[in-house]
């Protein structure tokens, strides 16, 4: 007969599935099959009588081994290790013998509630193997009373039989970098992936050894940030296994706490990915990530974090929660006249950032978190700024650069309110000329207050190249370094600083003759510019005369305008997720159109070249969810997003088509990687199309997926042209994710593989007459310009300020120098080779 455990409740509170939880190891039971709870009571009792087989360091999460060996697992909340037991406090010891209901941890519910993703507890049953079937309870569980499961445990088979012998092999020593060591989660994917083979793999510390099959016995060997371990397996894959689990190790087994590893050296790396070196010989230059092209000279002015002052404790919970709620109202209403503002002055990027804002004043869980700690006898001030911070913390964990950066936006927000609260005037400070801002984050409010005539620069020590700062910083056309090193803080004022946002690096009290040399260097683009600029508005013609279009990329209405100011010649890319992003809903048909028109009419005649919606695991919207992927770009993103939802694609196609009756406008999908996706989409434009009764418009394809460039003679008889997206092209042909740490460095568009697709691209193309052009960031790359005329590349879409510059070094060559320059480059073995190259070539011309 078989033999049933009873698990009771081990704190009370709503009982949910183990699949409703919003973490991939649990709800995809890697750690185990059970149940989850969101406590109401904040003492975590035993549920079994049984022995404390493993309590991690940061008292999170304990086991609980019952005498038939079956382990029940408890986990307080997610993301709850980096707290690193603050706000709990264990009762037990690891060994020690415990009965049901006997109290094990107790933690304070508001502390971990604002610092950590979620409360929910999971009762987890880590020993599967020993599981026949599982009952689980449903409602709501009374702590030490409930019965949560009854588990039936498995007979016993012939599973413990002596295996054939098989040699062991050792692996190398790791070091192991996850910052808070082996918890849960990395410990759950190396025993799944363990799992995965027949051999016996053992995981060795020191003199100790676990089974790496085994969860509990991974977490008692209690590995921290540093340790060394290796890996031992024995049996017919044991190889296999060891070569396979090893480097999911080195990469820290999905903990998104993981420090960066160290980046490898590169020769190539480029200013535009470059981010922090390590400690450079030279204290007085820092480096830093570009957010902002230019250089300045100026005197480093830095900028403290903003302090607030109030109680944290409140006497009437009413009247606080009416002070937050006339305090978020007020804040709303600014926003919106700021955001107004911005608008009638047709700065869209601006007026997007504050219209983020004020979605955020309204989002229902910081509400919830803030009013709720309120209720607890908390003032609206701490309230909020607590939930705030919170939800930034959260932020700040994600490895999607893009959605981490955004905590600054909720800091912002934060003080917005907390100056309402406490009747603080915002900090407005006395600016000197020239003044190179530095601090460890500007949030978007700070920078719209003060007086930008006087400022030469911004520099960071947060964020990224996709930072509002880098948005700002652009708009205004000052140079920024955003993601500098930690030392930059340590500058004193007044200090003389060179803000260089070509190369990524700041340098400190620069000699006299080095001031000399950055002021010619400034002199000397300046010409260049203006040289340029003179001629942005004539035709870019090679010397011998042939026509390149030089168009632009552009996110709204504002950049289409300053594009026929800089000579643009149409536009080759709007990027239509700025329509969709930062907002609680997609916009509606009327509103898309309304925009395309508008962007139409500041075109003046011009074409406009529209991509449908581009988003996807990386870039997710808020009214969009998408499951979590382990590589969002193979996943569903650009035009498959547009299939799977045919709505938001549906309005989208037709708020185009209604806006060509009022211009040339053309539709482009993205990541297409097979013939069907693009039958698909046309079928879905066309029906639209008919429905409404307007003529046909151009439509092509992004060439982002080494497949299309393959089949390019293929897919040419599909569309009216092709538009290459050398970003995505080049890490997809390089195997190399564009946010990796490691390799983002290494990806250029410049390789010789990349160059040889192109080629592909246009060969295919000119069979069926189409025609091909660049809309990635090569495109920009002056460099990069003879070698695409070279290889047939007919339209160049740049970034808006580079137009100019594009256009100048389009007349610099003939067609048959350029296609002597391509054929160079295609026979060179790498980007570098291809780049000195190229440099030699300039250099000669100059």
């Amino acid at each position: 007969m078989r033999q049933t455990v009873t698990i009771k409740a081990p704190l009370g509170g709503i009982i949910y599935p183990i699949e409703a939880v919003p973490d991939p190891v649990f709800s995809r039971k890697m750690v185990g099959d059970g149940l989850s709870i969101d406590p109401t009571t904040s003492t975590l009792c035993a549920p079994i009588d049984g022995i404390v087989t493993q309590l991690h360091r940061a008292h999170h999460a304990i086991t609980v081994t019952h005498s038939s060996g079956l382990e029940v697992m408890l986990h307080i909340g997610l993301e709850t290790v980096g707290l690193k037991s603050e706000g709990f406090k264990a009762y037990v010891t690891q060994g020690q013998h415990v009965s049901a209901g006997e109290r094990l941890i107790d933690f304070d519910m508001d502390f971990v509630a604002t610092h950590a993703v979620s409360l929910l507890t999971e009762i987890v049953l880590s020993s599967s193997e020993q599981i026949s079937s599982i009952e689980k309870a449903e409602g709501t569980a009374v702590c030490c009373q409930s019965t949560l499961m009854r588990v039936s445990l498995a007979e016993t088979s012939l599973s413990g039989l002596p295996r054939e012998a098989h040699h062991s092999h050792v692996s190398e020593i790791l070091i192991i970098p996850n910052a808070t060591g082996i918890h849960a989660r990395p410990a759950a994917i190396l025993a799944d992936k363990a799992k995965a083979f027949e051999a016996q793999i053992t995981l060795l510390k020191g003199d100790a050894s676990a089974n790496a099959k085994s969860i509990t016995s991974i977490l008692s060997l209690d590995i921290s940030y540093g340790d060394r371990v290796q890996l031992s397996a024995a049996g017919s894959d044991a190889k296999e296994a060891i070569a396979k689990i090893l480097p999911l190790i080195q990469e820290g087994l999905g903990d998104k706490e993981s420090p960066p590893p160290i980046p490898l050296s590169s020769a190539a790396t480029k200013a535009q990915t470059r981010g922090p070196s390590a400690q450079n010989s030279d204290p007085n230059l820092l480096s830093g990530l570009v957010a902002s092209p230019g250089i300045a000279i100026g005197v480093a002015v830095q900028l403290g974090e903003e302090s607030f002052d109030f109680s944290e404790e409140a006497q009437d919970s009413q009247e606080e929660n009416k002070r937050l709620e006339s305090s978020r109202e007020r804040a709303k209403e600014a926003l919106e006249a700021l955001e107004i503002s911005l608008k009638k002055h047709s700065d869209a990027s601006k007026a997007a950032i504050f219209a983020a804002h004020r979605e955020l004043l309204d989002d229902p869980e910081l509400i919830r978190k803030a009013k709720q700690m309120i209720n607890r006898g908390k003032s609206a001030e701490y309230a909020w700024q607590q939930a705030c911070e919170s939800d930034a913390m959260q932020l700040e964990r994600l490895s999607n650069k893009v959605l981490a950066e955004r905590a600054n936006d909720l800091r912002d927000v934060s003080k917005r309110i907390l100056r309402l609260l406490t009747g603080k005037s915002p900090h407005r400070p006395h600016l000197p000329n020239n003044a190179i801002l530095i601090s460890e984050a500007f949030t978007p409010s700070f920078v719209a207050g003060i007086d930008t005539g006087k400022v030469k620069g911004f520099c960071t020590t947060t964020g990224g190249t996709t930072s509002h700062i880098a948005i700002i910083a652009r708009s205004l056309g000052l140079p920024a370094l955003a993601g500098t090193q930690e030392a930059a803080r340590d500058i004193p004022d007044g200090t003389t600083v060179v803000l260089d946002g070509e190369r990524g690096e700041l340098r400190v009290s620069p000699s006299e003759s080095m001031i000399q040399k950055v002021r010619e260097r400034e002199h000397t683009i300046r010409t260049e510019k203006s040289r340029d600029l003179k001629a942005a508005h004539k035709p870019a013609l090679t010397i011998d005369g042939r026509r390149i279009e030089v168009v632009a990329n552009i996110g709204g209405i504002k950049d289409a305008a300053e594009s026929v100011k800089l000579g643009g010649e149409g536009v080759g890319l709007l990027r239509s997720e700025f329509l969709f992003l930062d907002r609680a809903a997609a916009p509606s048909e009327e509103e898309q159109y309304e925009v395309y028109c508008d962007t139409l009419l500041a075109l003046q005649g011009r074409p406009l070249l529209v991509r449908t919606l581009d988003v996807g695991g990386d870039k997710p919207l808020a009214y969009l969810p998408l499951p979590p992927e382990e590589n969002p770009f193979l996943g569903q993103r650009g035009i498959r997003i547009g299939l799977e939802q045919p709505e938001i694609f549906r309005t989208q196609v037709r708020a185009i088509l209604r806006a060509g009756r009022h211009g040339k406008i053309r539709i482009m999908f993205p990541m297409i990687s097979m013939i069907d996706e693009i039958r698909t989409a046309k079928a879905m434009l066309e029906e639209e199309r008919t429905k409404l009764g307007v003529a046909p418009i151009e439509t092509g394809i992004m060439v982002e997926v080494p497949s299309v460039a393959v089949m390019a003679e293929q897919f040419a008889k599909e569309v009216d042209f092709f538009s290459i997206g050398t970003n995505d092209l080049a890490q997809y042909t390089l195997a190399m994710d564009r946010g990796h740490p490691q390799l983002a460095a290494r990806i250029d568009a410049l390789n010789p593989a990349v160059l040889r697709l192109i080629k592909q691209t246009v060969d295919g193309a000119l069979t069926e007459g189409k025609r091909v052009g660049i809309c990635g960031g090569l495109a920009s790359d002056p460099l990069a310009v003879p070698v695409l005329i070279g290889l047939g590349i007919e339209e160049l879409s740049v970034t808006v300020p580079s137009i100019p510059t594009i256009k100048a070094e389009v007349r610099r060559y003939t067609a048959s120098q350029c296609r002597s320059i391509a054929q160079e480059a295609l026979n060179c073995i790498d980007s570098r080779e291809v780049r000195e190259m190229l440099e030699s070539k300039r250099r000669e011309r100059l």
